[in-house]
């Protein structure tokens, strides 16, 4: 079972002079969900190399068991710092694809004419897609067969607007993951901010939050046992 772990490469937080990336949680809950299910993982970004982290995911009052696991694992860390790049990637060599969030992905993933093509391509050639928090906002320029956005009319999740006011974002994003994907035709559902949430359409897996990093993996994990 081979996993494709797909992160961003953009590290500015928009005009702020803040800085962001992937959003730590994200990564390490599903890493060790994946590998204790006896998964192969490959890590891979749009520069390769080593991804950015978002540094508010690594304070105090973010971490978890498994981001401390994470960062006290060699062979974890070593696979960050070598991601393959995302241009590189074969979709045949990998049974499903994830991506983890934070708010990088809005700015380089979601226009990635590699990671639009390589989602297209999963889907068509039924190999499950997961995306949790604000990573469902790289599905905006992805297409159907039919030519309308993968989205329209699919069961979704995604980090949620009012979760996006509470981290005082909502005038910094490029654009706001729940609006986009209501925009695109999905059929959006949202649980209260912060709780763990993940909604299964086919092979489109989408979770809410951070929170709900272990249960987007969990469903990737049994829609690959069919």
């Amino acid at each position: 079972m081979n996993i494709l772990v797909v992160l961003t490469s953009h590290e500015d937080l928009g005009n702020t002079g803040l800085k962001t990336g992937f959003w730590l949680e994200e990564l390490a809950a599903p890493y060790y969900i994946f590998k204790e299910a006896g998964a192969k993982l490959t890590l891979a970004s749009p520069l390769g190399g080593q991804p950015p982290l978002d540094p508010k995911s690594n304070d105090p009052m973010f971490q978890t068991d498994e981001t401390r696991r994470f960062e006290a694992d060699k062979e974890a860390i070593a696979a960050l710092a070598n991601t393959i790049k995302l241009a590189d990637v074969t979709v045949s060599d990998f049974d499903a694809v994830f991506y983890p969030g934070g708010h990088g992905p809005l700015w380089d993933l979601a226009e990635d004419k590699n990671s639009i093509q390589l989602i297209e391509t999963a889907i068509q050639t039924n190999k499950p897609v997961g995306l949790v928090c604000h990573a469902p906002g790289v599905l905006r320029d992805v297409k159907g067969l039919d030519g309308k956005p993968l989205v329209a009319g699919k069961t979704v999740t995604g980090f949620s607007n009012t979760e996006e006011d509470a981290v005082q974002l909502t005038d910094v994003v490029p654009f706001l993951v729940e609006d986009m994907l209501k925009a695109n035709g999905g059929v959006y559902s949202k649980v209260a901010d912060w709780q763990s949430y993940v909604v299964t359409d086919g092979l489109l897996i989408t979770g809410q939050n951070p929170g709900s990093s272990v249960a987007t993996a969990t469903a990737l994990l049994n829609a690959l046992k069919g």
